[in-house]
């Protein structure tokens, strides 16, 4: 079985994939690395190919999914599949841009937790029974981390290059999944993606924002099982 390696979200960590590590653990493999000890994008997939195995399927949720296509960029035959979750190829917008200086700013003075509760978290999800019991998650992992993985977090998503040509290149079994309701990568940027990558499959799941991964697991680990089994072939 080839192994798995999970790239979380931006202030995630490897709870992020509780559903998956539950389902996936007991038939093969599974890791996942932290995006934590770099400022940039071609930094922190470096450090993911260091301690990787020496071929592995890889999937990335939103910043993990913009690590994972410049793990592709760099090393493209150690990578059995791909799966792309919620994410986006493109560089940052200049209005984006414009708020990571006031984020910054404000954990720079201590307020980090503020910061996730009034401006990241209530992006991230739809509605729906378990939001709750999310959003707490979304902030333990936030605090545990804390504020120097947001700020290098957030200059390596400011600073990232437009992978779409990355994209084009790809020629592994390739997953794009995204919930319908995702508000901060839209369901259209998960059709281009699948428009760039021959082959492709696309998942959209319903009931679901920027985690179907939690939002929506049972959903989102038939799509990953059937993913999973392409790149063991």
């Amino acid at each position: 079985m080839t192994p798995l390696v999970l790239l979380p979200g931006m202030m995630c960590d490897a709870r992020l994939f509780g559903p998956q590590f539950a389902a996936f653990s007991g038939l093969r493999a599974i890791g996942t690395a932290p995006l934590v000890g770099a400022s940039d994008m071609p930094s922190l997939a470096a450090r993911v190919l260091a301690e990787a195995p020496p071929r592995f399927a890889l999937a990335g949720l939103s910043m993990g999914g913009i690590v994972a296509m410049e793990i592709v960029r760099q090393a493209p035959e150690r990578v059995a599949g791909l799966a792309l979750l919620d994410t986006n190829p493109r560089a940052e917008l200049p209005e984006v841009k414009e708020r990571r200086a006031p984020q910054m700013e404000k954990v720079r003075n201590g307020q980090l937790r503020a910061v996730m509760r009034d401006e990241m978290k209530p992006k991230y999800l739809a509605d729906g029974p378990n939001k709750a019991a999310i959003l707490n998650l979304c902030m333990e992992m936030a605090m545990a981390l804390g504020p120097d993985a947001f700020l290098d977090q957030s200059v390596a998503l400011r600073d990232r290059s437009d992978q779409q040509e990355t994209l084009r290149g790809v020629r592994c079994p390739t997953l794009v999944l995204c919930g319908r309701a995702d508000a901060l990568c839209p369901v259209e940027r998960h059709e281009l993606m699948h428009d760039l990558v021959p082959g492709s499959r696309l998942v959209v799941i319903e009931d679901a924002g920027h985690m179907p991964v939690l939002e929506r697991p049972d959903e989102t680990n038939a799509a990953l099982a059937d993913w999973l089994e392409a790149c063991d072939d």
